[in-house]
């Protein structure tokens, strides 16, 4: 099967479903708010695993979809208040909620996608004790990502990190989303406890190549084709993989530099760069790509249990995908 035939089909499929959640209503402007990031496009990543997932165990991708949908307004959910704390002006090559609507009408839009992911949840046809797992696992997720991105602000203000601590972050902020894609596909798929658990593992790993990538995009694309500002995460101070790497290891004129620009708001472009360059002399670029590398291995060794199918193949694909993408 091929990749990219099926994540457009997917995509048509999941678009298609879940508008429903997303219809104009009054307040206008809340409505409007709410619908512009989502209407914006996106890779619908976590829809697609939740779908493929439930395939894998030979479970009714159809029935499926409101949980992937709950999964896909949260994610938006966490990328409009994200850029609202970020001070970001793009996302997917058009201006943030906030700058287009104001942060009052941004906050309350992406509480609205919040609210409207647990609405999703309730149409999840299951029976009762996976229905009351699901809602679990949901819950227990948002707490994740709440702590995740608690965790995120707290490491701007921070000189340097660990990188389990990075770790540990991207786990909560990024790959719990990634690992209930996976588990809560298997779960509403009727998968046995070993399936449930690789997928498990598995959306885990991915989540975590996913963001290690995401950061290694951040500078080595353009804003255009990116979708989204770059440069950001070196005026914010933003601990990805790369930076905690290179923070730790730059000595002398590299380090005195990265002490005048990283984290300083008003670093010009030809500043930017000129981090961007001390991370590849430093080393810290090969070193974050080797570790999303060693992500996607885990990820493909936790589903070699699954039996053989077109949608275990698409989990394997989706997994090199996620290495070898431009956005």
């Amino acid at each position: 099967m091929d990749l990219q035939n099926e994540l457009v089909k997917r995509t048509t499929m999941f678009n298609t479903y879940w508008q429903q959640y997303l219809q104009l209503k009054k307040p206008a402007m809340l409505y409007e708010a709410s619908q512009h990031l989502p209407f914006a496009g996106g890779k619908r990543i976590r829809p697609f695993l939740t779908m493929v997932s439930c395939e894998s165990v030979s479970g009714d991708s159809q029935k499926a979809l409101p949980f992937a949908a709950a999964l896909e307004l949260m994610h938006n959910f966490t990328l409009v208040h994200d850029d609202i704390m970020d001070h970001s002006q793009l996302r997917r090559n058009l201006p943030t909620v906030h700058v287009k609507f104001g942060e009052p009408a941004a906050i309350l839009a992406g509480d609205l996608l919040f609210a409207k992911s647990f609405e999703a949840i309730l149409h999840t046809s299951v029976d009762f004790q996976t229905f009351i797992q699901l809602q679990k696992d949901f819950t227990n997720c948002v707490i994740d990502i709440c702590e995740g991105q608690q965790l995120d602000i707290e490491f701007e203000q921070r000189k340097t990190i660990t990188v389990q601590e990075y770790l540990d972050m991207i786990s909560k902020k990024t790959g719990a989303l990634f690992e209930l894609s996976g588990k809560g596909g298997g779960l509403i798929g009727g998968g046995n406890p070993q399936e449930i658990s690789a997928l498990k593992t598995y959306g885990m790993a991915l989540g975590l190549a996913f963001q290690i990538w995401d950061d290694y995009l951040d500078m080595s694309s353009t804003a255009t084709t990116l979708g989204k500002d770059i440069g950001n995460d070196i005026r914010n101070g933003k601990k990805t993989l790369i930076a905690v790497h290179c923070l730790f290891h730059a000595t002398g004129k590299q380090k005195k530099l990265l002490d005048d620009i990283f984290g300083n708001r008003r670093a010009s472009e030809q500043d930017v760069m000129t981090v961007y360059d001390i991370f590849r002399e430093v080393g810290s670029v090969e070193y974050a790509q080797q570790r999303a590398l060693h992500y996607t291995k885990q990820a493909k060794d936790a589903i070699t249990i699954l039996k053989q199918s077109d949608a275990k193949e698409l989990l394997y694909q989706l997994i090199d995908y996620t290495i070898q993408r431009e956005k």
